[in-house]
């Protein structure tokens, strides 16, 4: 655990670097997964001077135990079940269909908040990158990752400055995804503990940084 990060600017800045390659580009934009991922992102698009929206991602949390990933939804009408956690969990099919409505109202309010007038997410013919805190499972990427593919994007990069190995390494088997992180420690465990500071991001923070990031842009300094 000796290689840890600041906070998620610090770790986005750090994500930049290994981005290099894209900067400036014209048919590349940043996508960040709210809420953690969009202080990331807003750090890698500044850097490489990259247009940044969002994508709303929810992961279905089994019963009980909401942490435990059964599914996720993204934008778009992304919806990813696991079956055979459903089955091996005995998760019926009402309880289910409950999780998954109130993921999606939690999911629809977050769009009417973060986008409020701006256009939808145009990718058609891009390359997107798209950018979280930290991957352990990869089951909300993976909504993501199906979200931008159906949109009509050209090719995805997958950018996180932490992530399980096994995460990055299903998402590879995909061959129009390549996976870039910071860190890959085989020891992973949760991504808040690769971080000193790992507070929740709030609402009102992924306002700010997209109103910043349409506004043209303002040093992270100045938002924490």
């Amino acid at each position: 655990m000796s290689r840890r990060f600041e906070d998620r600017q610090q770790a986005g800045t750090l994500l930049a670097k290994k981005l290099s390659g894209f900067e400036g580009r014209s048919d590349v934009i940043v996508i960040g997964l709210p809420r953690g991922g969009v202080p990331v992102a807003y750090e890698v698009a500044q850097a490489l001077d990259l247009p940044l929206d969002v994508l709303i991602v929810r992961k279905l949390g089994a019963p009980g135990h909401v942490e435990f990933a059964i599914g996720s939804l993204a934008s778009g009408g992304i919806c990813i079940v696991d079956e055979n956690l459903v089955r091996s969990l005995g998760v019926s099919h009402e309880e289910l269909s409950e999780i998954i409505e109130r993921e999606k109202a939690e999911l629809e309010r977050r769009e009417r908040l973060y986008r409020g007038g701006r256009p939808p997410i145009e990718v058609v013919g891009k390359t997107v990158i798209i950018v979280d805190d930290g991957l352990a499972t990869g089951s909300t990427m993976r909504a993501a990752v199906e979200a931008i593919k159906k949109m009509g994007s050209k090719a995805i990069v997958v950018a996180v400055p932490v992530c399980a190995p096994s995460a990055c390494a299903e998402l590879e088997r995909d061959v129009d995804i390549w996976c870039v992180c910071v860190y890959a420690p085989e020891a992973f465990y949760a991504v808040g503990l690769w971080y000193d500071k790992f507070d929740q991001t709030s609402d009102e923070e992924v306002e700010l940084l997209l109103a910043k990031a349409d506004a043209g842009g303002v040093s992270a300094l100045h938002y924490i």
